[in-house]
């Protein structure tokens, strides 16, 4: 690479080609694939394991002293009391490369206090490297990444995933979707939340949001979007995303629409009458969002001490696009 990396963030892109390296040997015979399912439509392959070994195994390797939180084995390696945990998702789409659907990638963030300083996503099927480091902006194998300019939403392609668990609200999906749907250019579900927030991040798309998330699929992308001049947060605009199981992403202009379009849907909100509700009511109100306002509560510490990333005024606006900002 043209430029001098950070050496952990060297240590996790090893990590991450070694585990690609068998994801990619392991997609040749998909025929002799043992699959397990964790629950009902939520697979794990010995794949994942493998891949999985392989990076702790790199990571702790080289720095014994860290803290692992990996979706295959969670807090079970490393230091339980560090303020530098690891968070990994060794197979992020396990669902599409069982079935031979090239849309996965290795996920490896690192955290310290809480904060994610470093991350990776790699994409095995077509040697994509996406890697950043807190304060020095996001790549794509050598060139810097950039949110897309796009400030109508109408003009828009968003990304998004999917419900799949026992015991997902679809009805409340089906409502989002419903909402979001005439307003954009078009919806996508790749299947690879670590990957979707990537390609928010080189303009791909232009806005993400999903439920249901962990840690470990968010972790790395997130990073990818602060660094590459995007927005990330909660559907109420708020910081405590990696935990929350929402997230909503997009550049500065684009995520300010989107929040107050999925606000009435947040896991925060307990009627579920308001919740099941469409968001017309969210469309009509003006939201004052700063790229600065907004970036500094995505750099907040934990959920105890974030601000409010946006504030909803309620004076009418025809639609969300027209919306002042």
């Amino acid at each position: 690479m043209s430029q001098a990396l950070h050496p952990m963030l060297n240590t996790a892109i090893k990590a991450a080609r070694a585990a690609g390296a068998i994801i990619n040997r392991a997609s040749m015979d998909l025929d002799l694939l043992k699959v397990n399912t964790k629950s009902p439509n939520d697979f794990v392959t010995e794949v994942d394991h493998a891949a999985e070994a392989i990076v702790i195994e790199t990571l702790l390797g080289a720095y014994p002293g860290h803290g692992i939180l990996a979706e295959e084995s969670g807090r079970a390696h490393g230091a339980k009391d560090s303020d530098y945990v690891w968070i990994i998702d060794p197979l992020d789409g396990t669902t599409n490369f069982i079935h031979g659907f090239p849309v996965y990638a290795v996920s490896i963030a690192l955290a310290y206090r809480g904060q994610v300083q470093q991350a990776v996503v790699y994409d095995p099927t077509r040697n994509d490297l996406f890697y950043a480091s807190k304060g020095r902006g996001a790549f794509l194998n050598d060139k810097r990444l950039r949110v897309s300019k796009r400030v109508r939403l109408a003009e828009c392609l968003v990304s998004t995933g999917f419900p799949f668990r026992k015991g997902d609200n679809f009805q409340r999906y089906l409502k989002m979707l419903e909402t979001l749907m005439p307003l954009c250019a078009g919806l996508r579900r790749p299947g690879a939340a670590a990957l979707d927030l990537c390609y928010v991040a080189a303009g791909f798309c232009d806005g993400f949001f999903e439920t249901g998330l962990s840690p470990w699929d968010i972790a790395a992308g997130s990073l990818m979007i602060t660094e590459a001049g995007g927005l990330i947060g909660n559907f109420t605009g708020e910081a405590d995303y990696l935990y929350q199981r929402e997230v909503v992403a997009g550049n500065p202009k684009v995520y300010g629409q989107l929040v107050p379009l999925l606000a009435p849907f947040t896991r925060v909100i307990k009627d579920e009458a308001e919740a099941a509700q469409p968001a017309a009511a969210a469309a009509q109100a003006s939201v004052s969002v700063t790229p600065e306002s907004a970036l500094a509560a995505t750099a907040a510490a934990p959920a105890a001490a974030v601000k409010k990333a946006v504030r909803v005024r309620k004076a009418a606006a025809p639609n969300a696009d027209d919306a002042p900002f």
